[in-house]
C-alpha cells in the first residue's frame, strides 16, 4: 500500500494579509540597495511624499535596529522602529516593522533586488500578522499609495546619485 503524501505548509497562506509593490528604478542594483544602508540616506528619501524623519538610533546589521520618528506634513509625528532581521547584500532584506520594539502588531517585510539590465527591479512583499491590520494599514493609512511613494522617493534619490557619480 503506498504512502499518502501530506502537504506541510511552514506558515499560513498571507495573500489576504500581504501587499507587495515593485518598481523598476534606472539605477545599478548595489545603490539601491545602499540607499537602506546608512541614515544618510535614509533620511533623504524615506516616506511617503511630504514626510520627513529624525532617527533617534539605526544600526544596519542583522538583529540590528533603526528607531525614527516620522514627521506627517500635517505636523503628526509617528514613533516607528525597524529590527533587520535578515541581510544579504545586494540582493535582498527581511526586517520587522512596528511602532515600537514591543509592538503586537509589527509586520514582516522582504525587499527583493534584482538587475533588470543596468536598472534595479525592487519588490517590497510587506505580510501583516492579520487580514485586519491588512486592511486597517489600506484604509487607514494608505499603506499602498504611501509605500509607492516611498518607492517613488528611493527613485529619485538614486537616479540623481547615479548621475552624480556618472558626471564624475
Amino acid at each position: 500500500m503506498a504512502e499518502a503524501k501530506q502537504e506541510t505548509r511552514a506558515e499560513p497562506p498571507t495573500a489576504d494579509r500581504e501587499i507587495m509593490i515593485s518598481r523598476v528604478i534606472d539605477a545599478p542594483r548595489e545603490l539601491v540597495f545602499e540607499a537602506f544602508t546608512e541614515v544618510r540616506h535614509l533620511s533623504r528619501w524615506w516616506g511617503p511624499e511630504g514626510f520627513t524623519t529624525t532617527t533617534r538610533s539605526f544600526e544596519f546589521r542583522e538583529g540590528g535596529e533603526w528607531d525614527f520618528v516620522l514627521h506627517g506634513p500635517d505636523g503628526t509625528d509617528y514613533s516607528e522602529w525597524i529590527r533587520w532581521l535578515r541581510i544579504a547584500p545586494p540582493e535582498r532584506i527581511t526586517l520587522l516593522h512596528g511602532e515600537s520594539r514591543d509592538d503586537p502588531n509589527a509586520f514582516n517585510s522582504v525587499l527583493t533586488f534584482a538587475s533588470d539590465g543596468a536598472a534595479t527591479r525592487i519588490v517590497m512583499r510587506t505580510v501583516f500578522p492579520t487580514k485586519e491590520l491588512r486592511d486597517e494599514a489600506v484604509e487607514k493609512y494608505h499603506a499602498i499609495e504611501g509605500g509607492r511613494q516611498t518607492l517613488s522617493s528611493l527613485a529619485a534619490y538614486v537616479t540623481d546619485l547615479a548621475r552624480k557619480g556618472a558626471e564624475g
